[in-house]
Parts: structure tokens; C-alpha cells; sequence
């Protein structure tokens, strides 16, 4: 990853399982992140682009599924995703108030790739997630335009930041600011090693409730600072998940659910307000869009090697969250509105996270 102080830096381990080479998503082979950050005094806001592989997504889908733990949130795609359980674009992230450029683009640029989508073949099923970063960012502006969108997918790489970024530049969590955040798992099976690897927009929970591997870092916090913050959870969270586990639709489900076993250890309790939606698709099977002669084979994993899984989702979807608090930025946005880094109060006050 590039050079950023994360939370293994500070001493916390998070779980049993090793981390992929980056601990990021990309840890999964052919998965990109690319942003695009628009921060200049009202606007605090961008994109996120998460490519599944290098291919052309729509000729080669993925088995995909997601998850609703809590509703409140908007998105684009996953009706059909649930329906079809395939994945047949890349995935955008943004504000609430931009999902219908991002979606629009999104057609476009599969159309331009795609010339046979909506001629000789049906349309395309573009993925949009969103969460509200009207607090730092001034969302009515609507800053977000088709040639951000399409730059964020250009600038997809193995190797991207966190925090402040992309989708992220605008976003809180516990009461700090927010963002992007990334952690991998890797799995050592009988018939091998497989990743699993997620991508957090954190945007969630109020600053009483965070805990850093079990430690009640909130409270001394909430101690530490004399500046007055409303507490309101009334965020969102979009977890990303990747992994290359050969699995059936309906297995990757029941993975994406325990996700939520890693958003409680970092002390969410998903309140009403907060929209809490998961996206996965899993590389080791590719769906042709073309009918072919032959039947199609899908391998997947026994039932009883999926508990491996669930841990190792839990545990990506904490780090995931507790990177993306630490590489974040201070901001100062729209209104005069600001929330502090939690990296800077840990040096400010000298607090301990181990």
C-alpha cells in the first residue's frame, strides 16, 4: 500500500488470521481501487472505483451477492445482483446526492466497451453505493461530475490510500473523520490458500462507542476533548467485499452477513439512521455473457470449511474500518464544519491503543 501510518503501525493486531501482502482488497489478484478526491473548502467529497478484475467485467461476470444489515442507505444494482447473482461492472462508491452521474457514467463507459449491450444483447446492471457526506461537504453542489467518475476508474491500482480519499474525502466515523479503509485475510485450506479482502467507506457511529480491539478508546476520548461534537449516528457504511474463494451465490451471502461481527468489535450498534449495506463477488468463477455449447461448472467450497471464512470476513471488515480512522485527515468543509484525525488526538493526548 501506498506510504500511510495504519493501524498495525500503532501495535494492534486485529484477529488470528495473517494479512495479505497489502492488507488491502487488492490482496485479491486483478482487483484495482482507483479515486478521484475533490476537497477545496465546501467541497469535501469524490469517487471510488473498485474493478473486479482486468478483464471486460460484462463478457466475464462474477458470482455476487449483497447483504442489507440495516436499510438506510441508497444504492444502484442490487436488485438484479440478488436476482441473477452475477456481477457485470465495476463498483462505484460516492455521496448520496451523485449515485445518478456515477450510474450514468458507469453505463456509458460499459457501453463504449460494450457495443452489443442494448442492440444485440440486454442492457447493463451498473453497482453504485453511497453515503451521506453532507456534514463536511456542501452535497446540494452536486460537485461530483461524469469526468471524475470515469478518472477514478482510470486511476485503479493494486496499490491505493485510505482515509481522506476518493469517496471517503467527506465522511465521518465515530464522531472523527472517516473514510476509506482496507484490510485483508488469507485462508490456508486443503486445496489451498485463497483471499479474502475488503474495502471499507466508513461513515458511521458516534465517538462514546469506539473500541480498538476491546479497549474502550472512545471513552478516553470523549475525556480528552473539550470541543463539543453532536453525537449523531446518522452515517452509513458500504463494505466491499473480494475474495477468491470458489463459492456459490448463496455461500458468498452468508459470508458478506458476518461482516457485521467486525463493524460490533469496533463498537457499532447499527442505529436506525445508519445504513449498513454489503457487496461481494468472489474471482474464481467467471460467467460468460455468451451462451456457450457446454454446461457450466461452478466450484465451490463444502459447508463445513465456511466458518474459515466468516472469521477471516470479521476481522478484514474491523481492520478495514480502524485503518480508515487512522489515515484519515482532519477536515474543515462546508460551513466551517470540521472533525479531527483520530492519529492526530492520539499524539494530542497521548493515548495508547494497545
Amino acid at each position: 500500500m501506498l506510504k500511510q501510518k495504519r493501524i498495525r503501525d500503532y501495535g494492534v493486531i486485529i484477529g488470528q488470521l495473517e494479512p495479505g501482502h497489502y492488507n488491502a482488497i487488492t490482496d485479491v489478484e486483478g482487483v484495482a481501487v482507483g479515486h478521484v478526491t475533490l476537497s477545496n473548502k465546501q467541497m469535501q467529497t469524490g469517487v471510488t472505483a473498485i474493478l473486479p478484475h482486468q478483464g471486460n467485467t460484462f463478457k466475464e461476470k462474477l458470482i455476487a451477492s449483497s447483504h442489507v444489515i440495516n436499510g438506510f442507505g441508497k444504492t444502484m444494482g442490487t436488485i438484479q445482483m440478488a436476482e441473477l447473482g452475477t456481477l457485470e461492472t465495476p463498483i462505484l462508491l460516492t455521496n448520496t446526492l451523485a449515485i445518478g452521474t456515477a450510474a450514468d457514467t458507469l453505463i456509458d463507459y460499459m457501453l463504449e466497451r460494450n457495443p452489443e449491450i442494448g442492440r444485440t444483447t440486454g442492457t447493463v446492471n451498473p453497482i453504485v453505493g453511497e453515503c451521506n457526506d453532507m456534514f463536511l461537504n456542501d452535497i446540494r453542489g452536486k460537485f461530483v461530475k461524469r469526468e471524475h467518475v470515469l478518472q477514478a476508474i482510470e486511476n485503479a491500482s493494486s496499490e491505493f490510500k485510505e482515509g481522506t480519499v476518493g469517496a471517503g474525502t467527506g465522511m465521518l466515523c465515530y464522531s472523527l473523520k472517516g473514510g476509506i479503509g482496507s484490510a485483508s485475510r488469507k485462508l490456508d485450506m486443503q486445496h489451498g490458500t485463497y483471499t479474502i479482502g475488503v474495502l471499507v467507506l466508513s461513515n458511521f457511529g458516534i465517538l462514546k462507542d469506539l473500541r480498538v480491539n476491546g479497549k474502550a478508546v472512545g471513552e478516553e476520548l470523549k475525556e480528552a476533548i473539550t470541543q463539543k461534537y453532536k453525537e449523531e449516528d446518522k452515517g452509513s457504511i458500504m463494505v466491499i467485499v473480494a475474495t477468491d474463494l470458489p463459492v456459490s451465490e448463496r455461500q458468498l451471502k452468508r459470508i458478506l452477513k458476518r461482516s457485521v461481527t467486525g463493524l460490533s468489535r469496533t463498537g457499532s450498534i447499527i442505529t436506525t439512521g445508519s445504513g449498513e449495506v454489503i457487496i461481494g463477488f468472489s474471482t474464481a468463477t467467471k460467467i460468460p455473457h455468451d451462451k456457450p455449447q457446454h454446461l457450466l461448472s461452478v466450484p465451490m467450497i463444502h459447508e463445513e470449511e465456511i466458518d474459515l471464512a466468516f472469521r477471516a470476513v470479521g476481522e478484514a471488515t474491523e481492520e478495514a474500518v480502524l485503518n480508515s480512522l487512522v489515515t484519515a485527515e482532519a477536515v474543515v468543509g462546508h460551513d466551517g464544519n470540521k472533525r479531527p484525525a483520530l492519529k492526530d488526538l492520539i499524539e494530542e493526548f497521548g493515548i495508547s491503543l494497545v
